[in-house]
């Protein structure tokens, strides 16, 4: 699932476009939401702090101390991977828009077919790159870096991230080598992205992360865990080990 997020200060403009994407996502049966639409960019900022976004489309003259491209620059320290779509009606502003790693630039007033191409283009990339998008069976796409972990449940994987949880039915056997060097067996229930866990608790033998979520380390695949967890989060694992 992509969720996508729009801002835009004109909400007529704003809701001729939250129509016409969801037609697109109809059309081209696209796994796709609009998790927000906001006319006032301390919604977005506000959004962006707590849950997951994969496509950001913002206006640069949002008529507000914050532009388009102050989003952009913000939400770009914290996330490299996010797509950006720029939209506007003054061309001169096309070049300041590149600058933040924008996917494309959509001139006003847009059409529906130039929206499409450039969706299409967009999950067309998802699927290219090497990028942090992981396919499940079920054809729904996650990206890998808002994963917390992956929980085995029977015949079902369950992908857990702080905003949505994913089912398909897999095993872990299918989906290990697709995964990148981050993910690492800590039980036999548990796989975890070892770059989104927050504490891990030695004396209860427990993962942390953000929001309350947890999982279990196993005895049996607790010395690895360990051994990748604290290559690259040493100063997690102290803080909780001499609480």
């Amino acid at each position: 699932m992509l969720n996508f997020a729009l801002c835009d200060d004109n909400i007529i403009i704003l809701n001729r476009l939250v129509k016409s994407l969801e037609s697109i996502f109809i059309r081209n049966n696209i796994n796709a939401e609009i998790c927000l639409k906001a006319s006032n960019p301390n919604d977005i900022l506000d959004f962006i702090e707590n849950n997951t976004v994969d496509v950001l489309i913002l206006d640069i003259n949002l008529k507000s101390a914050i532009s388009g491209c102050d989003i952009a620059d913000i939400v770009r320290k914290k996330n490299k991977d996010v797509y950006i779509i720029f939209l506007t009606g003054h061309l001169e502003y096309a070049l300041v828009a590149y600058k933040y790693k924008t996917f494309d630039y959509l001139p006003k007033p847009i059409s529906d077919e130039r929206l499409e191409e450039t969706v299409l283009r967009l999950i067309e990339d998802t699927k290219n790159a090497n990028s942090h998008f992981l396919k499940l069976s079920n054809n729904t796409l996650i990206n890998e870096n808002n994963i917390n972990f992956i929980r085995k449940e029977g015949m079902k994987l369950v992908f857990c991230t702080n905003t949505h949880n994913y089912e398909t039915y897999s095993s872990f056997s299918k989906i290990e080598h697709c995964l990148p060097d981050n993910f690492i067996r800590c039980h036999k229930s548990f796989i975890v992205n070892v770059n989104n866990v927050a504490q891990f608790d030695a004396d209860d033998n427990l993962v942390l992360f953000d929001h309350g979520m947890q999982c279990s380390v196993g005895a049996k695949y607790r010395n690895k865990f360990l051994e990748v967890f604290e290559d690259g989060n040493s100063t997690n694992y102290s803080k909780c080990v001499n609480k």
